[in-house]
């Protein structure tokens, strides 16, 4: 009667009740749909693996029509759900949590919240439903069906509604198009990455480790020497004791409102720049002991028992500026500056000895960006001609030719490229640089007479701002700037360097985006055995079947570079690299 009933409509509202809030680890316990508001369906799932198959196998052939809407408030969880038992969904995706994310980047979304912020009702909660404080989601199985029955009913009809509520607010704030071409394709995308995981080389990161443990053991005995006394190294209150009062390293140091000395890295690092050598040592026991305590132990921790792979969960609307981040671990936080922290992509590794990976990463996209949104003649020429950027914007500043561009010049230019589209002025220059303010000054000078343009674009995304509220991507995604009016000099400031710097990254998260649903589909259609399985900023990575690395290769740097068309001719570049582990890739 159900199937008769769902198969009757194009939209239908989906959800999934489970025993673990990692879609990669639950059980399904079961599903609820709703196609009018008000009204919603349960069906229960049994525990037994034979019975449970027996219902879904009913369900495959709706969920398999290809002309269905799926509508849903984290849609990638039911998605991954499905998948592990073997079931996949053909239809389009609408998911509330995105709509939501596109019409408001700011603030947390869960469903109670925004059921009662929309809708002016208050949910079951799950805490309610389960019992007691100290009970976790593994205990569904436990709480009576008609309990749950009414819960998880609840939830899709309160779904459906809040799709009816946000469609209207989709169009009124032009963000349909990021919305229907962006953001809800790309959770099928990331359904299978995240299905799909990494391999993660356990006994390398046994043995590094124990490499982190020596050296940092070495890194505290040096700074105990020199300090001339033992004392708890992990401790900032003792730290800032031996450094100011018994070493006096900086007479002016600072206190914390507790009353202790800042012993931040920022701190460190000017301090190490004076050349205290104990300084050095702190620095080098703290970079080991958060690498090995962060990544090195924990990663074999999240090993999935089923897969023998690691899952890392991509979160689709929090970023304001439209860019995943990932969780669970946290991909992207893995440390790319130092030595030590490189060496942890090591461990990452193909699944098969006839596999590699594929890193693919997108060359200076942001700087693209702003070349081509501000219209800079010199710039965009730099690029079009394809020149080192850095050293053709050192060549303008410092009134040199090409071939005069000193390595100093060229990592000061490049210093003030990034900086400048970060809203930094002369003094964060000169602090970055080590220079003093005067220097800081000029070069920043010269840089906005040699690229006049930019700063052109700088002060018409302010204004901008200040009048419509809100600044926009180029494929229309929006930021919106509450404070950019406001009378506080701080505050502002802010929210003029988010209005400068939100639609540079938000249109390199756009683009990268685009590029993963291209390459997503395109994939499919051919049947590889390869698969993308990573997104971290600016670069793809792939677990790439070694017969098929040249397709796949010439596949995802042509829809890398194809995504978007930049305006003013910029061009867009992506770069490859193969290798036996993610280091070597990249």
């Amino acid at each position: 009667h159900l199937l008769a009933l769902l198969s009757k409509h194009d939209n239908i509202c989906f959800d999934t009740e489970t025993d673990n809030i990692d879609a990669n680890l639950a059980t399904l316990v079961g599903m609820s749909f709703s196609v009018t508001p008000h009204e919603a369906f349960y069906v229960a799932i049994p525990e037994d693996a034979d019975a449970a198959n027996e219902i879904l196998q009913k369900f495959r052939d709706l969920f398999a029509n290809p002309k269905i809407n799926w509508i849903g408030q984290n849609l990638k969880y039911d998605l991954l759900m499905l998948k592990w038992n073997n079931i996949e969904v053909a239809g389009t995706i609408q998911d509330t949590m995105l709509a939501h994310y596109v019409i408001e980047p700011e603030g947390r979304r869960s469903m109670d919240l925004l059921s009662e912020q929309y809708l002016r009702y208050k949910p079951i909660s799950i805490t309610e439903l389960i019992g007691k404080k100290g009970k976790t989601q593994s205990t569904m199985r436990q709480v009576p069906v008609e309990e749950v029955k009414d819960y998880a009913a609840e939830d899709a009809d309160i779904t459906l509604q809040l799709h009816n509520a946000f469609m209207p607010m989709v169009l009124s704030n032009k963000v349909d198009s990021v919305l229907n071409e962006v953001e809800n394709p790309l959770v099928k995308v990331l359904t299978n990455m995240e299905f799909e995981g990494i391999r993660i080389d356990e006994d390398f990161l046994n043995d590094y480790s124990k490499e982190l443990e020596r050296d940092a053991r070495n890194a505290e005995e040096t700074v105990y020497r020199l300090a001339g006394v033992r004392f708890n190294l992990a401790s900032p209150k003792q730290l800032g004791e031996v450094l100011f009062e018994k070493l006096k390293l900086d007479p002016k140091a600072k206190k914390t409102k507790t009353g202790q000395y800042q012993t931040g890295e920022d701190v460190l690092l000017k301090l190490a720049a004076k050349g205290y050598e104990i300084v050095d040592g702190i620095l080098v026991f703290r970079e080991l002991t958060k690498l090995k305590s962060t990544y090195v132990d924990a990663l074999p921790q999240l090993i999935n028992p089923k897969t023998g792979r690691v899952h890392t969960s991509y979160a689709q609307a929090v970023a304001v500026t439209g860019r995943l981040s990932s969780n669970n671990p946290n991909l992207q936080n893995i440390p790319v500056r130092t030595d030590r922290g490189k060496e942890i992509r090591k461990a990452f590794v193909p699944r098969k000895d006839d596999h590699v990976l594929l890193s693919v990463d997108y060359s200076q996209i942001e700087l693209r960006i702003v070349a081509a949104i501000s219209g800079d003649a010199n710039m965009c020429d730099a690029f079009k001609s394809g020149k080192d950027i850095h050293q053709a914007t050192a060549a303008k500043v410092y009134g040199v030719s090409m071939d005069d561009v000193t390595k100093e010049m060229r990592y000061k230019a490049k210093s003030v490229n990034f900086g400048i589209i970060y809203g930094q002025g002369a003094f964060g220059l000169a602090e970055n640089l080590g220079i003093s303010r005067t220097e800081a000054k000029e070069i920043i000078d010269n840089y906005k007479r040699e690229f006049p343009s930019i700063q052109q674009y700088m002060n018409n995304m302010i204004t901008f701002a200040q009048e419509n509220g809100y600044v926009e991507t180029l494929m229309g995604r929006k930021r919106w700037l509450s404070d950019i009016n406001s009378r506080n000099f701080t505050v502002r400031g802010f929210a003029e360097r988010n209005a400068i710097n939100s639609p540079i990254q938000g249109t390199a998260a756009d683009m990268i985006k685009l590029a993963m649903i291209k390459i997503h589909n395109e994939l499919a259609t051919h049947n590889f055995q390869s698969r993308m399985i990573l997104q971290v900023h600016d670069e793809l990575l792939f677990d790439v079947y070694k017969p098929e690395l040249d397709k796949i290769k010439e596949i995802v740097v042509r829809n890398m570079e194809s995504a978007f068309q930049l305006p003013n001719g910029v061009p867009v570049v992506a770069e490859a690299g193969v290798g036996n582990n993610w280091l070597e890739a990249h």
